[in-house]
Order: structure tokens, then sequence, then C-alpha cells
């Protein structure tokens, strides 16, 4: 089975895939990850993307899905694989059906993550995490028991992203509803859309998704 998980930043697509990875055995293909890892193993797509990086210059949509190509091919082919982030436009859309049906897969669903932009401003905004072990927390939902230490390492220093404000939450929708929900219409014509409520609780949005997805 092949699936896009699409959905802003912080809708919850990797806690999502990480699920889907440990219950279904599919594999999560992040583009983000697979560019960092080639450029790091210095492949041949690798080393192609980092002159274009080095230029500080965007990856274009040929490299990218080459570095899919690469690593569907060292996928078996029964292996279920999970879209992130990619496709973001209809260009990497046309590309993908290609690379797929090269490699005689065909695209089974493309789950859409839905959220309240306020809703998830604050989900974001208010993350922070351990400075020691790294687990997550949360000003509203998940505080630490004992203030200020970690409840895992006892670590007693936290963190936040700097691009975790309210500002680069909002620039970011909207970067999400201009480039990639484009793609929507392309895969609604054939059926392929289904909708989940990416606001909900962990196991309801991950119950949900196992509805669309169907038996094992």
């Amino acid at each position: 089975m092949n699936i896009i998980l699409l959905g802003p930043p912080g809708a919850g697509k990797g806690t999502q895939a990480s699920r889907l990875v440990s219950e279904r055995g599919m594999v999560q293909l992040s583009t983000g990850d697979m560019l960092r890892a080639a450029v790091k193993a210095g492949t041949p797509v690798g080393l192609k993307a980092k002159a274009v990086m080095d230029a500080g210059e965007l990856v274009s949509d040929e490299i990218v899905s080459a570095l899919i190509g690469e690593a569907l091919d060292k996928l078996p082919p029964e292996t279920g694989v999970i879209f992130d982030g990619y496709p973001r436009t209809a260009a990497q859309a046309e590309s993908l059906d290609a690379i797929l049906a090269e490699r005689n897969r065909t695209l089974d669903h493309v789950i859409e993550l839905e959220v309240n932009e306020d809703a998830l401003v604050e989900r974001i905004t208010g993350r922070f995490t351990c400075a020691n072990c790294g687990e997550g927390y949360h000003d509203s939902f998940k505080q630490p028991k004992v203030e200020g230490t970690c409840d895992v390492c006892g670590g007693t220093e936290f963190k936040r992203r700097p691009d975790d404000n309210a500002e680069t939450v909002r620039t970011r929708m909207a970067e999400y509803r201009a480039k990639t929900a484009p793609i929507l219409p392309i895969y609604e014509a054939r059926s392929l859309v289904s909708r989940v409520d990416g606001m909900a609780d962990i196991a309801d949005v991950n119950a949900a998704i196992e509805g669309i997805l169907g038996a094992r």
C-alpha cells in the first residue's frame, strides 16, 4: 500500500506516520530526511543536491524525484510506503505517478490531516523539550510532573525551537494552502482523498486513518 499524508507543519503527520511504520511495517519516505541522508552519504543524487544547496538554491523536482526513486528501489516491492512532504506541487504529483508506475506500484490513498489554524498555533507555540533527553512537553497540555524537572531524565534545562512562534506557524499555513492544497483536486478527481480531523487525540486520528486503510 502506498499513501500520501498531507497537512501543514504541526498537523501530526510525523506522529501518525511513526504509528503506521510500527503497526503496519510501512516505510516513511520524508524528502527532508532523505536529502540530508543522501548528502551525508555522498550518493550521486546527494552530491547534486549538495551543490545546489551550497549555491543557496532550491533543490529541483528532478533531484527530489530521483531521491524518491532511489529509495523505492531499495525496498521490497510488497513494502508499503508513506510519502511525507512529497508531492508538494502538481508537477511533483505527476512525477510521483511516473515513479510508481515504473516500479509497478500504485497510489492507494491520500489522507489529509485537517487542522484549525488558531488551535494549531497554540499547539505549536506551546511546545518545549528537555534539553538533555529530548522528551517533549507543552505549556497547556503536558507540563512536567514536577515544575522545572524532566519526568524522564531529571534534567532541569528546557528549550524551544526558535521557529515555533505564531508568525512562523501562520506563514507555514499560508504556504501549505498556496503550494500543497492545489494538488488535492488532482487526487480528488481519482477518488483517492480522505480527510481526518488532525486536531483530535492522537489515538483517535490513528483509528480514523486505520479505518481508511482497512484490513492489514
